[in-house]
């Protein structure tokens, strides 16, 4: 599954970067796809001004269609923030795939499982650095509702939860502690990225950044080394 999601994914990140406002103004789009443009439109939105920034109208504008034809395609703001929002999370998980790409496959079975996850947690921290607005709009609350599956469902989650598999496979974590062991791992890069935003390390330099990165990937690392080979590496 982690190559098919990974392939999934490859070309997420292209749209996403691709749709990042960059004072180009209004965008064209095929016909027939108004709604895809609609959702590139918020996520634009949302990488220069936030959350509060995507609305129906302000995506149609930037389009360059009318709110009537904006509003048959999404409902309300809630449902374009939605799609923008599932956009960012696959935008983010393509981010994580680039980096997961970069580990050599000959490398010993062990050190490569530890370095994919290693790698994951990279692209989830340089997605957040370069997407910022994009990258909070993936978890403001008011995006959730009843019927939402969840971060269970999201893809940046689900390839976390490749790279923890693979893990076990290999005899560094113990099966006893993979379940719900994404927890950990995504709480220890999602906090940092949110300290590098909008917290203490926001003016690091990109030496101080990378350090902090290794050393929480470091601490990630052995925490997970519970199993036989864990132990005995750790």
């Amino acid at each position: 599954m982690g190559v098919n999601l990974a392939q999934m994914c490859a070309g997420v990140n292209m749209v996403l970067v691709s749709t990042t406002a960059r004072g180009e103004g209004k965008r064209g789009y095929h016909h027939g796809d108004l709604r895809n443009a609609l959702v590139r439109a918020a996520a634009d939105l949302a990488a220069s001004g936030g959350p509060d920034a995507v609305t129906i109208r302000g995506a149609a504008r930037h389009v360059g269609v009318t709110p009537t034809a904006a509003y048959r395609h999404f409902e309300s703001q809630a449902d374009l923030l939605a799609a923008a929002r599932a956009l960012a999370m696959d935008g983010m998980a393509a981010a994580m795939a680039d980096y997961l790409g970069r580990v050599p496959a000959e490398a010993d079975p062990l050190d490569r499982a530890v370095e994919r996850l290693r790698s994951t947690g990279r692209g989830y921290i340089r997605f957040a650095l370069d997407e910022p607005g994009v990258f909070r709009t993936c978890f403001t609350g008011r995006l959730r509702s009843a019927e939402d599956g969840g971060m269970s469902q999201a893809a940046p989650y689900l390839l976390l939860g490749e790279m923890l598999d693979e893990l076990v496979a290999v005899g560094y974590l113990a099966a006893e502690d993979r379940p719900a062991a994404e927890a950990g791992p995504w709480a220890a890069v999602h906090g940092l990225a949110m300290l590098f935003l909008d917290g203490p390390l926001v003016h690091l330099d990109e030496a101080e950044r990378e350090a902090a990165i290794e050393r929480t990937l470091d601490l990630v690392s052995r925490g997970l080394a519970t199993g036989p080979r864990g132990r005995s590496r750790r």
